[in-house]
């Protein structure tokens, strides 16, 4: 199984965290997010990661995490009750506007709301939900020099003693 991957990238992140908590094994494919290769557009014609070869190709995180999930079921990722394990779907389809715009507009310098979402923000009650945000919680706080309110840095300080989580925040560490 390859993994095109990029260290910088939370989507990368997401597919790197659960293929640790699946333990599995995977080859990286460094990709250079500046200057990305032919390759890739081949694999993935919008030239995005991360993307996953495992006998097919498979862009897309949230996918791949799924596809993850279904083809290698145990540790389970996503809660066995369907009620719980369709609000953890919600919550992913609902990212964007819970998290992912208000990031990415902090980046830009533009007004934002980060500080009120991450207020907002519960990585506790499902993994599969902190999989999938987790990834710009630790960037804004690593990278972005953003104070998380106390109850999502517990959070975050529990999700670390995790070795998916603790590799992933080092890596953010190293970037």
């Amino acid at each position: 199984m390859k993994l095109y991957d990029a260290p910088r990238c939370p989507y990368c992140a997401r597919v790197r965290i659960a293929l640790a908590e699946k333990g599995l094994a995977w080859e990286q494919v460094v990709i250079d997010l500046s200057n990305r290769p032919r390759s890739l557009y081949e694999l993935n014609p919008s030239g995005k990661v991360p993307v996953l070869d495992d006998g097919f190709v498979l862009p897309e995180s949230e996918v791949i995490v799924d596809y993850l999930d279904d083809r290698y079921p145990e540790p389970p990722l996503r809660p066995s009750d369907p009620r719980d394990r369709a609000e953890a779907r919600l919550a992913v389809h609902r990212f964007d506007e819970r998290l992912g715009d208000e990031y990415y507009a902090f980046r830009r310098g533009e007004p934002n709301r980060l500080a009120e979402r991450l207020a907002g923000l519960d990585l506790g009650d499902s993994l599969y939900v902190a999989i999938l945000y987790a990834p710009w919680v630790i960037r804004a706080r690593e990278l972005l020099g953003v104070e998380l309110p106390p109850r999502l840095e517990d959070q975050l300080a529990r999700l670390a003693e995790r070795p998916a989580f603790a590799a992933e925040i080092a890596t953010v560490r190293s970037l």
